[in-house]
C-alpha cells in the first residue's frame, strides 16, 4: 500500500469522479484508475462501486476514507516536523582523506567550520589507500588526482601541489644537494604504495626523476615525520610543509629546479548523498577555506 495511492483515494472520494480526480494531477484517468486497484488489491477490499451514475463508497471505502485522512495527515505532521532539521547542515559527517590532507586542509579548518556550522560534527578516518566510500560509510573523502567510479560525484575544491624538503639537521651532516644530479648521493624517501609519486618532474621539461628510495613508507604522514627527524629528502604536499618551513622545522631542496604542478584537490561523495545539507556545507567550507589559505 502506497500513501500516493491512498490520497488519491482520498480525492477521488471528495470530487466524485475519477475523471475530476485525473484533471487534478495532470494525468490520464487509466492512471487513477490503476492506484485505485492496486489499493483495493493491498487491502483486499472493494473500495468503490462505480456506476453509469458516478462513484459510491462501499463500507470498506467509507471505513478507508477515515483512515487515510488519519495517515496522510501524521505524514504531513511529520514532514513539517522534519523538513527544518534535514534544510539544515547539522548530524555526523564521515570524512575519508589522507593523513597529509587532514593535518594540511582538515585540521585547520575545523575551528571556522564547527564557528559556522555549530551543529556539525566530523568522524574524521585516515588512510592514503582509496576506500570504498559505501562499505565503509563515508560521506566525503578528500582526495588529489584523478577520481574515478560511476556511483561518485567528484566537485573540484582546489588545487595543491608538491615541493622538496629537508630538515636543517639532515642538511647539516649531509649538505644541500646544488643540481638535481647531487640527489643521487642523498638519502631519498619514498612511497611505496604509489609509485607514480616517486616520479618527480623537472622543471625545464626533462624526463622526471625517478626517486630511488634509501627509505620506503606507505602513508604520507610518515614520509613527512621522517622527513622532519632528518632522514632524508622527499617530495611534500606545500599546504603541509609551508608553516613548518615558516618555523624552520623544514628547509626547500632546490627551488625552482623540480615543478610544482597544479593537483586538483576534489571532494568526493556518493551519488545519493552529495545534495545532503550537512555534505554540503562540509564541502563548501573547504572550498572557501582553500581559496584563502
Amino acid at each position: 500500500m502506497h500513501l500516493d495511492d491512498l490520497q488519491l483515494f482520498v480525492r477521488v472520494a471528495e470530487l466524485g469522479t475519477l475523471s475530476a480526480a485525473a484533471r487534478e494531477i495532470n494525468a490520464p484517468v487509466s492512471q487513477v484508475t490503476r492506484a485505485l486497484t492496486r489499493l483495493e488489491a493491498a487491502l483486499g477490499a472493494r473500495l468503490m462501486h462505480r456506476s453509469t451514475h458516478g462513484l459510491s463508497l462501499t463500507d470498506e471505502g467509507d471505513a478507508c476514507l477515515a483512515q487515510a485522512r488519519r495517515m496522510l495527515e501524521l505524514r504531513d505532521t511529520l514532514h513539517a516536523e522534519l523538513a527544518p532539521r534535514l534544510s539544515q547542515a547539522r548530524g555526523w559527517v564521515r570524512v575519508g582523506a589522507s593523513a597529509l590532507m587532514a593535518q594540511a586542509v582538515i585540521a585547520p579548518s575545523l575551528p571556522s567550520l564547527y564557528i559556522h556550522h555549530p551543529d556539525l560534527h566530523i568522524d574524521l578516518s585516515t588512510d592514503d589507500r582509496v576506500v570504498d566510500m559505501a562499505r565503509e560509510g563515508i560521506d566525503v573523502a578528500l582526495r588529489t588526482g584523478d577520481v574515478h567510479g560511476e556511483h561518485l560525484v567528484a566537485r573540484q575544491i582546489g588545487v595543491a601541489s608538491r615541493s622538496l624538503y629537508a630538515a636543517p639537521t639532515y642538511l647539516a651532516q649531509h649538505g644541500h644537494p646544488q643540481h638535481p644530479a647531487d640527489l643521487a648521493r642523498h638519502h631519498l624517501i619514498t612511497l611505496s604504495h604509489t609509485p607514480n609519486m616517486n616520479l618527480w618532474p623537472h622543471s625545464d621539461g626533462q624526463p622526471p626523476l625517478l626517486a630511488q628510495g634509501s627509505t620506503r613508507v606507505d602513508q604520507t604522514s610518515v614520509l613527512l615525520s621522517l622527513v622532519l627527524q632528518g632522514v632524508g629528502i622527499s617530495r611534500l604536499l606545500d599546504a603541509a610543509a609551508r608553516p613548518l618551513v615558516a618555523n624552520g622545522s623544514l628547509v626547500p631542496i632546490l627551488p625552482g629546479q623540480f615543478a610544482s604542478e597544479a593537483i586538483p584537490i576534489y571532494a568526493v561523495m556518493l551519488k545519493e548523498r552529495h545534495r545532503l545539507p550537512k555534505v554540503r556545507a562540509c564541502v563548501t567550507h573547504w572550498q572557501d577555506w582553500l581559496a584563502a589559505n
